[in-house]
């Protein structure tokens, strides 16, 4: 009835070849910018966004004039459904009973948006609707070019100083430049 114990069993590890491995540990180098869209598409959907776009095209969507004074904040669905939302906008003050009378034509660019029915209702918030200001798009400098003798000779004979310095920056612009004078619009309508 002397049984002995059970030996104990060793494992011996596997050789490693000397070859690196298939594929390097964490993958291989990428770029930020490669990265962003999926931190910024978690963070999105986390605040009821399915495109991220809906929030950085907001003025491409809605028009400019309605872009400066609202936000999109979330849009959420019914459970199970990607249709039929509820979009929630953020309207600065005194601007919410303007949006709430085009709110049919905001329901109807943002389905356009998407392509199909994916808003159903807005819902106004009051807030303010703080945000990056676009980039100034940069301005020429003024030309080098002297200002002819003939209108020099004229801007000479106005006293006040200010206004002989504005009135040359003035003609110093025009000879500069060719053709006719280009008048940007304000607000766009919707």
């Amino acid at each position: 009835m002397n049984e002995a114990p059970p030996a104990p069993t060793v494992r011996k590890r596997k050789a490693q070849p000397d070859a690196a491995p298939a594929r390097p540990r964490g993958g291989g180098a990428r770029s930020v910018a490669d990265m962003l869209p999926d931190v910024g598409r978690a963070a999105f959907r986390r605040f009821g966004f399915v495109q991220s776009s809906v929030v950085s095209r907001w003025a491409e969507i809605v028009g400019e004039r309605y872009a400066k004074v609202s936000l999109p904040e979330s849009i959420r669905f019914p459970a199970g459904k990607r249709s039929d939302g509820v979009l929630t906008l953020l309207v600065e003050g005194a601007h919410g009973p303007m949006m709430q009378h085009v709110l049919p034509t905001i329901v109807e660019r943002v389905n356009r948006f998407f392509g199909y029915g994916a808003v159903a209702r807005v819902v106004l918030r009051q807030g303010s609707c703080a945000r990056l200001e676009p980039q100034q798009s940069r301005v020429a400098p003024p030309s080098l070019k002297p200002i002819s003798p003939d209108i020099g000779g004229s801007l000479r004979l106005i006293a006040d100083p200010e206004l002989r310095t504005c009135l040359e920056s003035l003609a110093g612009k025009l000879a500069a430049t060719s053709g006719a004078p280009v008048i940007a619009s304000g607000d766009k309508e919707l």
